[in-house]
């Protein structure tokens, strides 16, 4: 890949692509992990002298048209708080052929929500092309990890306009997960969780080749999954509410798991173990968490939006647990591990 680091950013204007698509509610935002995640590459670019930087992402699912629930007006704000030295802008999308006034003093600005365009989503080059031009782009760095299995104006048709660099958020997904595939420490542990077979078969399936021990927990194992494959351990007991709905692995097959987690070099995760949400059922997934971010001498991942937004909540009151990557992209992590090809990094490829 092209990073930024390979780029003089000096005296430029920077359009970057960031995922700032975090829970808001009710007007505040409940987690700003996303948005710590960005900070690394706005912090590059300003210390190596960037002109300007300008924000791009887009929150939730307005379904092209502006919808004020999903403003990024809050992320605006908790950037202030996050970059004191700094003056942060907000602006609307821009109109068609006009600038956004953006003032000298204003380094780092963020754009509204991308979404309220049904073009993004049609990734339409000329409405990305209209964002370059009213901000007078000179490079677009790509550190929006989490959108680059998607074909949209701001993860490809940008690359018919500017130069597009890698920044270090989706730099470090990358390494991380290529080192996990590529060039793993052994032995190897893939922890897969959730509820829909079908989701997960592909990645038992490719990692039945590399791994030297699959755990198969969650709905999935609830629901009688079997394999004859004796590297792939499915749980054997579940905790049950007052109707008998098994909504956690059990003691012995949490047991055998956690001896599984000490032992490997190498663990990926994705899934939840059970019915997370209640705290509950959470145990299984709870014990996992913390053993897996205790473990310093592994290389960790854990990738799929349910059990990195557990992972991420955990943190919160946990901040001792480490993991090598906890990524911010649950379906590009899955379709790079698969191997497939995603339009953002193809945009990047050197």
């Amino acid at each position: 890949m092209k990073i930024i680091k390979d780029l003089n950013v000096k005296n430029k204007t920077i359009l970057v692509r960031v995922d700032y698509n975090v829970p808001i509610k009710d007007g505040k935002i409940e987690s700003d992990l996303r948005i710590r995640a960005s900070l690394p590459t706005i912090n590059y670019l300003l210390e190596h002298g960037a002109k300007k930087i300008i924000l791009i992402s887009h929150l939730g699912r307005p379904e092209g048209k502006v919808n004020p629930n999903y403003t990024l007006s809050p992320v605006a704000d908790e950037l202030r708080k996050l970059l004191p030295k700094e003056t942060v802008g907000f602006y609307p999308l821009p109109e068609q052929g006009a600038k956004i006034p953006i003032p000298e003093n204003v380094r780092i600005a963020l754009l509204e929500n991308l979404r309220f365009d049904p073009r993004e989503e049609d990734n339409d080059s000329d409405f990305i092309k209209n964002i370059v031009q009213s901000i007078d782009a000179d490079v677009f760095v790509q550190d929006g990890f989490a959108v680059i299995h998607r074909a949209h104006a701001s993860t490809d048709a940008v690359k018919e306009f500017l130069p597009v660099y890698a920044g270090l958020l989706l730099e470090k997904e990358v390494n991380n997960l290529d080192a996990a595939i590529n060039i793993p420490k052994k032995p190897i542990l893939l922890i897969i969780g959730g509820a829909k077979v079908e989701d997960k078969q592909p990645l038992i399936d490719k990692f039945n080749k590399i791994a030297d021990q699959i755990v198969v927990g969650g709905k999935i194992a609830a629901d009688g999954y079997k394999s004859n494959n004796p590297n792939i351990y499915v749980a054997e007991d579940f905790d049950e509410n007052n109707k008998g709905d098994k909504l956690d692995i059990g003691p012995v097959s949490t047991a055998k798991l956690s001896g599984f987690i000490t032992d490997a070099k190498t663990i990926i995760w994705n899934g939840l173990l059970g019915y997370a949400e209640d705290p509950a059922y959470a145990t299984a997934s709870t014990i996992a968490a913390e053993m897996i971010g205790e473990h310093q001498d592994a290389t960790t991942i854990i990738c799929g939006g349910d059990t990195t937004g557990f992972v991420e909540a955990l943190m919160e009151t946990h901040p001792n647990l480490k993991y090598s990557l906890v990524s911010t992209g649950g379906g590009a992590a899955l379709e790079y591990l698969l191997g497939k090809k995603l339009p953002g990094l193809e945009a990047i490829t050197k």
